[in-house]
């Protein structure tokens, strides 16, 4: 098993953080009782984000080079932000338009300029072995948001998560740490 792994961002979710075309340095030694608010994450959103249905072996190898590769993004994995983690109640909004956690508003630095925190109202308690995703250019992300009426309510099972994305790799400008 790889420590490490490369993956390829393909939409515009997550800007300004991450832009579509980066790849991104992923390690792979996270606990998912260990992750944080604000951390980035890369997950496998077979059953929440994305169809629960597999491949043959052969054919996910295929697609895994061509993601490499960036000839490709993946079709089940994403990059998302942790907002909430087991035991957070995570609301949408307070009277200033913020999201809040446990009744703390929450300063996000890094939303999309001009975007506002959500336009979705929401109001949800995070139970043991789930968080609460977000992209960081909200008015465009398909997030736990998106999944309020969907089963397990947009909440996402934390040992989905693959790893944290810790460097861009690629492109060459802007190969800088997250």
């Amino acid at each position: 098993m790889w420590v490490v792994d490369v993956y390829y961002v393909g939409s515009t979710s997550m800007q300004p953080t991450v832009e579509p075309g980066d790849r991104l340095l992923v390690t792979k030694t996270l606990d998912p009782d260990e992750l944080d608010r604000g951390q980035l994450v890369v997950f496998d959103g077979r059953g929440s984000f994305a169809p629960l249905d597999e491949d043959p072996p052969l054919v996910n190898a295929a697609q895994q080079v061509g993601t490499w590769l960036g000839l490709r993004p993946s079709e089940d994995v994403f990059v998302k932000r942790v907002i909430g983690i087991p035991g957070d109640t995570v609301s949408c909004c307070n009277d200033d338009g913020r999201v809040l956690v446990n009744g703390e508003p929450l300063d996000e630095p890094y939303l999309y300029p001009g975007d506002s925190p959500s336009d979705t109202k929401f109001d949800v308690v995070v139970p043991e072995g789930r968080v609460w995703l977000l992209g960081d250019h909200r008015s465009v992300s398909v997030d736990s948001r998106s999944l309020l009426g969907a089963p397990g309510g947009g909440l996402v099972r934390a040992d989905r998560v693959i790893g944290e994305p810790t460097a861009v790799l690629w492109p060459l400008g802007r190969t800088d740490p997250l």
